[in-house]
């Protein structure tokens, strides 16, 4: 969700202001994708890396998610949509931890839609500590398996992505989900994160479906290509 400082500077606003209006294109997405039937939808909160960022910006954040999971929460039970969080949580504030944990349990019911939020996450760490808890279980190499690792992610019992959006104009993954994207599709945008819309999503849908899914395989003929052959 790229360029919430730069939509605010383009408008001759405070960088805390792109950031209250990336929670309006947040909650547009959701919706849309609800309505869709997307089973899992994934938002890069807050990065690792995030934390270089001055101190009232990050406790505004902080403050504005906070917010933003009160008034939300209920919304979330009607549509029947689960909460979770792909991070670690030691480092964020103790307060934020309370309501995401409240809101997490509170819609683990919840079975039509997962949204996951990446707090405080860092795809490289987080195959680290996958590597650490087979260490601590005593799995041997030739008992390591995909599905063994896969276990261990925080995304663990969910599908890996099929399609990745970034908005703003950058074109790379900032250490996002890189275990999980090896065959990923990618869109990127130009189009700032505040101004994301259900239209910008559906042409990113629409693009995706246009594409050619081989994982490293051949792609399946067509029934023209076929009957050319005959």
């Amino acid at each position: 969700m790229d360029g919430n400082g730069r939509w605010a500077e383009q408008h001759g606003l405070p960088r805390n202001e792109g950031h209250k209006a990336g929670t309006q294109a947040a909650r547009k997405v959701v919706t849309h994708c609800r309505k869709l039937g997307i089973p899992h939808l994934t938002f890069y909160t807050f990065s690792k890396e995030n934390w270089s960022r001055p101190r009232e910006e990050i406790s505004f954040l902080f403050d504005l998610l906070q917010a933003y999971l009160k008034d939300e929460m209920d919304s979330l039970l009607e549509r029947d949509i689960r909460l979770q969080v792909l991070g670690e949580w030691s480092d964020l504030p103790f307060s934020l931890r309370q309501i995401l944990r409240h809101v997490c349990s509170r819609s683990s019911h919840c079975r039509s839609m997962v949204v996951n939020l990446a707090l405080n996450y860092s795809g490289r760490e987080e195959i680290l500590r996958a590597c650490r808890k087979l260490m601590d279980q005593g799995l041997g190499p030739e008992q390591l398996t995909e599905s063994h690792f896969a276990a261990q992610l925080d995304t663990a019992g969910q599908p890996d992505p099929d399609l990745i959006i970034r908005t703003s104009g950058e074109q790379r993954l900032s250490n996002f989900l890189l275990y999980q994207a090896a065959y990923s599709e990618l869109y990127f945008t130009p189009v700032f994160w505040p101004d994301f819309d259900e239209s910008h999503l559906q042409t990113a849908l629409d693009v995706y479906a246009g594409r050619s899914r081989r994982f490293g395989g051949l792609e399946a003929p067509t029934a023209e290509t076929s009957s050319s052959k005959t």
